[in-house]
């Protein structure tokens, strides 16, 4: 089910996913999806768990390749099907950039060092992918101050510009987020895809996540594509919501009629069983004249 949304003045697709589905040998994980995300929107895919949330991302990232399917990203630097790309050119190419569930941050590199080894495919280029960074030529000290600069740029947004110099492990858990998404941020992705980002944060923390999230889209203008599970963050900052249930869509709308959507109400709450009740006027014997005794509700 999808509703009709209005159109938007300015409204541009940034991801449009077409009959996506991915087969582990029997196992339909995805089944058919189809959505559009768009830039300078925050859109979420939400859903119990084992919906193929995840799935989907890693299918837009390249870990998987779909077995039916079509991604296309477009962007001013022209259009890019994901489905046939290797998993390190979605991100150096079509600049497609993405978190996990899990933190996956280099614990034992400072703070900073996490953020400058983020750029390096522009620090690279900038050393002509020889050893001219190690002659201090000088338009490779010219990228490597700007990946210093926007580093710390980044650390800034974050509030963790005075622990630079910390060991990432030695974050708390919070800050370890926020830093995983300005590591993100510093390969100047046109889309961000964000895995449970709210996982295991506080209601601060989490408050803190939406207005960097917000700020993200509005100030750097791109395209935010989050799986979150909690609906306080989805509901408050989402432009737009997909709803999976058993690898199949069951709303596509804004966060107010997904929110009312009965589909998704029973996705997430599930169904109750009506009770079979004996015709009005009948008495035990005739609600039983059948061989079998009512039906009761558990």
């Amino acid at each position: 089910m999808k509703a009709a949304e209005a159109s938007i003045p300015g409204r541009r697709s940034l991801l449009g996913v077409e009959h996506l589905t991915m087969r582990f040998g029997g196992l339909v994980a995805i089944d058919d999806v189809s959505f559009e995300a768009y830039d300078r929107e925050i859109t979420a895919i939400i859903g119990p768990n084992g919906a193929g949330k995840t799935t989907v991302f890693n299918c837009l990232t390249g870990f998987y390749k779909p077995s039916v399917g079509r991604l296309a990203l477009h962007h001013q630097s022209g259009d890019f099907l994901l489905e046939r790309m290797e998993g390190f050119r979605i991100a150096q190419r079509a600049r497609v950039a993405r978190t996990f569930q899990n933190i996956r941050l280099f614990p034992k590199m400072t703070v900073l060092e996490n953020l400058i080894v983020a750029q390096h495919n522009k620090l690279m280029r900038a050393s002509g992918y020889t050893v001219l960074g190690l002659v201090g030529w000088s338009g490779y000290r010219r990228a490597e101050k700007a990946a210093v600069d926007q580093a710390k740029y980044w650390l800034d947004k974050i509030g963790i510009i005075d622990r630079a110099d910390l060991e990432a492990g030695n974050l708390p858990y919070g800050a370890q987020r926020r830093l995983e998404i300005a590591r993100a941020m510093c390969t100047d992705p046109v889309m961000l895809c964000l895995d449970e980002p709210a996982a295991g944060l506080n209601p601060r923390e989490s408050t803190n996540l939406r207005e960097m999230l917000k700020f993200i889209c509005d100030e750097h203008k791109i395209g935010v594509l989050i799986i979150e599970h909690d609906m306080s963050v989805v509901m408050g900052i989402s432009d737009h919501i997909i709803v999976l249930d058993y690898g199949r869509k069951i709303s596509d709308g804004t966060p107010e009629f997904v929110r009312n959507d009965p589909a998704v109400i029973r996705a997430y709450l599930g169904e109750e069983e009506e009770e079979e009740l004996p015709p009005q006027g009948a008495g035990p014997e005739t609600a039983g004249s059948a061989g079998s005794p009512p039906s009761k509700k558990m």
